[in-house]
């Protein structure tokens, strides 16, 4: 698999590329946002691990411009800010996942493993739900309008949506969506409940996400 690896910290940036070497990828590194788009831009690559902070531009700019080109490539965000807000813009502009530094390199390798999944293990069919289609192989979530998806964001629509005879609750969600995330709680869940939620607006959807004592459940209005 080939990574991209866009770090402006230069120690930092040798330290992650060595690892990740030694895990098996094949890597393209650079040390700001302007490469980070060229290099997005000009190759093919199974997954990005970007920095926010970089000379340039961006790490979010990099993302939206991306985006904005159609280039779907999984994308991790490095970040030296804890704040909500700032997870929040990334994942908004296209992440696929975020971790704030310092993190432990287990961490991160077993982050960059998850977003590289896609390719590998979800199925290319597309699966529906009322007036909703959710394409495995771009991650298109589509109705009146159309919306590309997080990793995290469709595999929780993934499994509401082969789970629409019943509710699930938080722990089932929180074992098969974020298994391997120790990190994770019920408020994970809920924030990207209601990130399913923007997003199934966005798209002009008819099917709305119906919360119980029992759990979350899709509907078909």
């Amino acid at each position: 698999m080939r990574l991209l690896l866009a770090e402006d910290t230069y120690d930092l940036n040798r330290v992650l590329s060595m690892a990740l070497k030694h895990e098996g990828y094949e890597v393209d590194s650079c040390l700001d946002g302007e490469e980070a788009l060229r290099h997005s831009t000009e190759n093919s690559y199974d997954g990005i691990v970007m920095d926010i902070m970089m000379p340039k531009m961006d790490g979010i700019q990099v993302l939206k411009n991306m985006r904005q080109k159609n280039i779907m490539t999984p994308v991790l965000l490095l970040t030296a800010k804890s704040d909500i807000d700032d997870r929040v813009e990334g994942l908004d502009a296209g992440a696929d996942d975020y971790l704030t530094k310092p993190f432990a390199m287990k961490e991160l390798l077993a982050r960059v493993r998850a977003i590289t999944r896609r390719k590998k293990d979800y199925t290319s069919e597309q699966i529906s739900f009322g007036d909703l289609t959710l394409d495995g192989e771009t991650f298109e979530l589509r109705s009146v309008n159309s919306i590309r998806l997080s990793v995290k964001e469709f595999e929780l629509l993934q499994m509401l949506m082969l789970n629409t005879e019943h509710s699930v609750n938080g722990e089932f969600l929180l074992t098969h969506v974020w298994e391997n995330d120790k990190d994770a709680t019920d408020q994970t869940v809920l924030l990207y409940i209601e990130y399913l939620k923007s997003k199934l607006d966005a798209v002009s959807s008819e099917v709305f996400i119906e919360e119980s004592e029992e759990g979350y459940r899709l509907v078909n209005r």
